[in-house]
C-alpha cells in the first residue's frame, strides 16, 4: 500500500493512504484541490494541487473527482451585484409595466412563423 505524505497546519507531516484523500479537479475553471482528515487532531484540510500534483495522487490510486462548473460562474461579471432593492424596483416595474409581456408576445408570434 502506498504511502502518501501530506502536511497538517496544526500537526506538521501526517501519513496518508489513498483511501484517506479525496482530490477535486475543475478543469475547466482552471483549479484542483486536494483534502484530507488529518489521523492526529481529526481536522478537515483542503489545499489547492496543481496539475502535477493531481497526477501524482492519480498515479498512487487516489479517487478524482471531476466536477463541471457551469458556464455562468466563469463569465466576467461587471458593476455591483443586485441588491434587494434592485430587486423591489424590477418586481414593482413588473407589476406596472406591460413592456415585457409585449415583448414575450412579440417573440411567442415571431417563433411560431
Amino acid at each position: 500500500m502506498t504511502t502518501i505524505k501530506a502536511t497538517c497546519p496544526t500537526c506538521g507531516d501526517v501519513d496518508l493512504t489513498a483511501d484517506d484523500l479525496q482530490v477535486t479537479n475543475a478543469p475547466a475553471a482552471g483549479w484542483a484541490t486536494y483534502a484530507f482528515g488529518c489521523p492526529e487532531c481529526q481536522d478537515r484540510v483542503t489545499k489547492p494541487a496543481d496539475a502535477e500534483v493531481v497526477r501524482l495522487l492519480r498515479g498512487a490510486g487516489v479517487t478524482i473527482v471531476t466536477i463541471t462548473v457551469p458556464a455562468e460562474a466563469l463569465e466576467s461579471h461587471h458593476g455591483a451585484p443586485i441588491g434587494y432593492d434592485d430587486l423591489l424596483d424590477f418586481t414593482l416595474w413588473l407589476g406596472a409595466s406591460d413592456t415585457l409581456v409585449d415583448v414575450l408576445l412579440a417573440e411567442g408570434s415571431r417563433q411560431r412563423s
